[in-house]
Parts: C-alpha cells; structure tokens; sequence
C-alpha cells in the first residue's frame, strides 16, 4: 500500500456494538480522512463475516460498546476465530480503539453481575468486573501526552457498571478531570498499549474529539505507508462542539453529568 491515497478501516459487530451512536466514529474518520486527501474504505467484520483474509486486509480497527448479553453473544466468535488474525494485525502497528464493552473485550475477562465470565481477547494486560454502583455522566479525562494529540482534553459520556483494573505497568488513556472512569475511584480512565486504546467515552467520542479521530488515521498511514495530509484542518465547528461540551460537563455536578437535563433519563445498561 505504500505511496496509495487509501486506507481500510474493519469495523467489528457494528450491528450489536452500536448502543451509543458508536457507528458516529466511523462517520467521523471517513469525513477527516477525505479532508485529509485519503478514501477510507469501511469494512464490516461481524458474525457473519471477518475472516483471516479480511481482517489482513484492514488498516485499523473500530469496536463499539454493547450490553451483556451482546457480549456473550459474539465474545466467542471473536477470542476464537477473529483473534488470531486481529492480535496479528496489532502486533504490526494496526490501530485499534475500542469502547466501552469493546474496551472490556480487549482484557482477559469480564465478569458480569450475573456471574457470567465472559473471555476478553487478552491484547490489553487488564480485567474488569462487574460493580454494584453504575457509573453513568459526562466525562473529562486529560490525555497522556504520549499520544501528542493537538486537544489532549477529551470529552465523552460514560455508562458502565464494569470496575476496569489495569495490570501495573499498563498505562492509562488518561487521568479523570469530572466523572468515574475505569473504576470510579483510581482516576485512571481507559489504556493505550502501543496502537491500541481502549476507552469508557461514547457518545460518540470521535466527533467531540477529532484529535483522536486523526491520531487513528495518521497510525494506519504509518503502518501502511500511506501519504496523507498531516496539516491542521478547519476545525471551528469541531472546536465549539467540543468546547461546548466541555463546558457543560465543568458545570454540571461532580458525578452525574445527566442531572443537566432538569430530570433523571430511563438509562439502558451496558457493560
């Protein structure tokens, strides 16, 4: 691919890892890849799809969030057919984010408030377990500066009842400025190894945050040797989203960002 104006981006059970508008990230980096002079071709990886050839094939990789049950659905169609391939495909630089319970797949296991132990893919060195409290609002994380993103303040939504424990020497996404996180208490939120990151913000998160939107898209153009526009873009709209949400998220209470709202929302739980 070395020297092409495309890439291709494998979107992994986008039909039952779509619960918070995850499908809006994959809007996002087609939208800033085409700013950028590149065509991002999307492919859908899921059950019925996403064989070893495919998988090779892809640039980099998008997995969404989902409840419980999704998880059990799919989590052995993707340890044991789709594994091999994506953990090749990481191990060569392929960019990876995931979200949410896409997050929770990426660890050894997640072990759900019904007891049911549901395998991770083990590309992440961590493990999450169910807890009694949910954690449910806006969140502000401030980005490690190992990502060297232009806007290192990210802003998303969380709604987990999941207690992420990465292992020690796993670096976090970033340190939580207003909301819970990976547990609620160690103000770690998310992890990045190497080209994968994993992440509680949904929303979606990359339109609110198109600095990690072109962290994604200049990883895959490294790995494959693919020439695309690396100047800052137009980013006024993108900008007052962002800082709009920001906003409102600094101004709401500490915990729950839904209070804003003047009433309690029916909320859909999730991992």
């Amino acid at each position: 691919m070395t020297g092409s104006r495309s890439l291709r981006l494998g979107v992994l059970y986008p039909r039952e890892m779509n619960l918070y508008g995850d499908r809006g990230n994959v809007l996002a980096l087609v939208r800033r890849a085409a700013l950028r002079g590149v065509e991002l071709e999307v492919t859908t990886l899921g059950l019925d799809g996403g064989d070893p050839e495919e998988i090779q094939s892809c640039s980099g990789f998008l997995i969404g969030g989902g409840q419980d049950l999704d998880q059990l659905a799919l989590a052995h169609d993707l340890v044991t057919r789709k594994g091999p391939a994506l953990r090749e495909q990481v191990s060569s630089g392929a960019p990876l984010l995931a979200v949410c319970a896409g997050y929770q797949l990426l660890g050894d296991h997640y072990r759900t408030a019904a007891g049911d132990l549901i395998p991770g893919l083990g590309i992440l060195p961590m493990r999450t377990e169910a807890g009694r409290r949910r954690l449910v609002g806006n969140i502000l994380v401030a980005a490690s500066p190992g990502l060297g993103l232009a806007n290192p303040l990210l802003v998303g939504f969380e709604n987990h009842s999941g207690r992420t424990i990465l292992d020690p020497g796993l670096p976090p996404l970033g340190r939580v400025v207003r909301g819970g996180g990976n547990d609620g208490d160690s103000g770690a939120e998310g992890a990045v190894l190497g080209p994968v990151i994993g992440t509680y913000l949904h929303g979606p998160l990359l339109p609110k945050n198109p600095a990690l939107a072109d962290w994604w898209l200049f990883t895959a153009a490294d790995r494959t040797g693919t020439t695309i526009e690396r100047s800052q873009l137009d980013d006024t709209a993108e900008e007052a989203a962002r800082r709009e949400a920001i906003r409102i998220t600094l101004s709401g209470s500490r915990s729950r960002g839904y209070r804003l709202l003047g009433r309690r929302p029916r909320i859909r739980r999730t991992g």
